[in-house]
């Protein structure tokens, strides 16, 4: 059985928005490391269409970084679920997954062999997490304070304690730090 992991950026306030975290190049060496030892991501319609966005090649590759370009050929061309009920379809390597049937798919992705699968955003890993479907948290905190949202699991039904199993610090100032669910 695979775990499901759950990785977010987010500021000492508790703010997810992808814009105000350090984006330097040890942070996406790291998550380049992260996503290509993934078998699987699995994205809602908006962090789908975000990352689409930034990191489909050839048109990300134009005018980023050169440290950035590894990130961006790795997401490129890992394997997707996007969960939606309002999409139609999807392309860059994904498959789109009912809304309704995300429990049941979830699962299913889960009980296959493998390495694991990686769930990035804000409002599919409420979902997973209301459902117990999460295997492992990691929360890279940058030193920063947004002073605004979205914030991470608002209107989670219930607490889940989690474990420290992992903690490293980044030269930003950043700290990842990786937790497993309790009991």
């Amino acid at each position: 059985m695979r775990p499901l992991r759950y990785s977010i950026n987010v500021t000492l306030d508790g703010c997810c928005d992808h814009r105000e975290g350090i984006p330097d190049e040890e942070l996406h060496r790291r998550a380049t490391e992260t996503i290509a030892r993934a078998d699987a991501l699995l994205f809602g319609r908006v962090t789908y269409e975000m990352m689409e966005s930034a990191w489909r090649l050839p048109s990300a590759s134009g005018g980023m970084p050169e440290w950035m370009e590894p990130f961006a050929r790795t997401i490129d061309a890992a394997k997707k679920y996007v969960v939606s009920s309002t999409l139609d379809e999807v392309d860059w390597n994904a498959e789109l997954v009912r809304g309704e049937d995300l429990e049941k798919t979830v699962r299913q992705l889960k009980s296959e062999p493998g390495e694991g699968l990686y769930v990035g955003g804000v409002t599919l890993p409420l979902a997973l997490a209301e459902r117990g479907l999460i295997d492992e948290y990691e929360f890279i905190v940058h030193p920063r304070v947004a002073g605004h949202g979205p914030t991470l699991f608002a209107g989670l039904s219930k607490p889940i304690d989690l474990e420290l199993v992992d903690r490293s610090e980044l030269g930003s100032g950043a700290v990842a730090l990786r937790y497993e669910p309790r009991g």
